[in-house]
């Protein structure tokens, strides 16, 4: 499959030219400078001066703007037909040179990762918008796991260069899961500002066992004082998962329906994936409540990880990860007589061998339900 043709890049300020696809008669869009943002920050693409046939005809129709000189529909008078194209893209090269030894070197060719960190932390974090001490501390802390990147330049940075410090790092797989995000919300700071001309996060990911995945359940004197807390939201997130089991990756993309009372997602097994798993009456209110508050279960894994080890011990309770609740979720079947084959449908678990409850064993979520409100709280 041939690949299209790279053009020059244009410089900030200069406008863009969009390639909108193939199988329309004028497939290039040409769009001046950006001048508006929304509340946000994000650039508000303005409306097309018009759509060409050709990219050498959107940079003869933006280097006319440039100068004032762009009237509407001046470029049905261009006509490139008798002109070599290699040479007409060399010369917009030369104009663009030119323009940029002007104005000097573009700031985005020259920011380091440094450099976007610190506006990034600032934009996000000084911008009056609420956000805790362990948020902080997180970004901080990842942004100090990745060093060897302070001093390169942004949009030098290629996908190797940020897979290779998430492999190389030591620490433990929340360290790891901490330095990811902060690589995505800096991306996406940087798409912002045109400081990088990809999203070279988007692949990055850790290349190691999940080292949270066994786990100890939290014991129901502890149970009992998170209970009494559950109007701080470390505690209600702690107590929804729970009373649910999934794994706290499933709570960021999870389908919540209060109306029917379920949850439906999962991660991971082709067993854990989509399934359903009824709202226990005792977190029906927590969840209402966070989902009104926040409009999500969980924003983010990392952040929420903190939180929870900073809630356990202010209130002098043994360290637990996320993933415990998953075990405390199975502990808590057990100990009320909840069936074991629902136990492992709930907390989509493969039925191995069992050939009849793995094809033929189907249950409503009304049925799922019953057994569910077998837990007391």
């Amino acid at each position: 499959m041939a690949k299209r043709k790279k053009y020059p890049r244009l410089p900030n300020g200069y406008g863009s030219i969009r390639y909108l696809g193939k199988g329309r008669r004028n497939p290039f869009a040409v769009h001046p400078p950006v001048k508006e943002f929304d509340d946000e920050g994000r650039a508000i693409r303005p409306a097309a001066l018009c759509y060409v046939d050709d990219w050498i005809k959107g940079f003869a129709v933006l280097t006319a703007y440039k100068a004032g000189n762009y009237t509407p529909g001046m470029e049905m008078s261009l006509d490139l037909a008798d002109h070599d194209s290699r040479s007409l893209e060399t010369l917009a090269g030369r104009i663009l040179a030119d323009y940029n030894h002007i104005k000097g070197t573009p700031k985005e060719d020259t920011v380091t990762f440094a450099d976007v960190y610190q506006e990034f932390y600032k934009w996000k974090y000084e911008s009056g918008k609420g956000y805790s001490k362990a948020s902080k501390s997180s970004t901080q802390a990842a942004y100090k796991n990745c060093a060897i990147l302070h001093g390169r330049i942004f949009r030098e940075l290629r996908y190797n260069d940020l897979q290779s410090v998430v492999d190389e790092c030591p620490l433990k797989h929340s360290s790891l899961e901490l330095i990811v995000s902060l690589f995505k919300q800096m991306y996406a700071y940087a798409d912002i500002q045109e400081y990088a001309d990809r999203d070279y996060s988007a692949h990055v990911r850790i290349n190691r066992p999940d080292d949270d995945e066994s786990g100890v359940p939290f014991t129901d004197d502890e149970l009992r004082t998170i209970w009494k807390h559950k109007s701080d939201p470390a505690a209600e997130f702690i107590l929804i998962m729970c009373y649910s089991g999934f794994r706290i990756a499933a709570y960021t993309t999870l389908e919540v329906n209060l109306k029917e009372k379920y949850f439906r997602g999962g991660v991971k097994t082709a067993a854990g994936k989509y399934r359903t798993v009824p709202i226990h009456s005792a977190i029906l209110p927590l969840v209402k409540k966070r989902m009104k508050r926040d409009g999500k279960l969980l924003d983010s894994a990392c952040i929420f990880r903190k939180d929870m080890y900073d809630f356990l011990e202010q209130y002098h309770i043994q360290k637990h990860t996320p993933h415990d609740c998953r075990h405390t979720f199975s502990y808590l079947c057990e100990k009320y007589g909840v069936n074991e084959n629902d136990r492992k449908r709930m907390l989509g678990h493969s039925f191995g061998k069992d050939i009849t409850n793995q094809v033929y064993g189907h249950r409503t979520i009304e049925q799922l339900r019953s057994e569910l409100e077998k837990i007391c709280d």
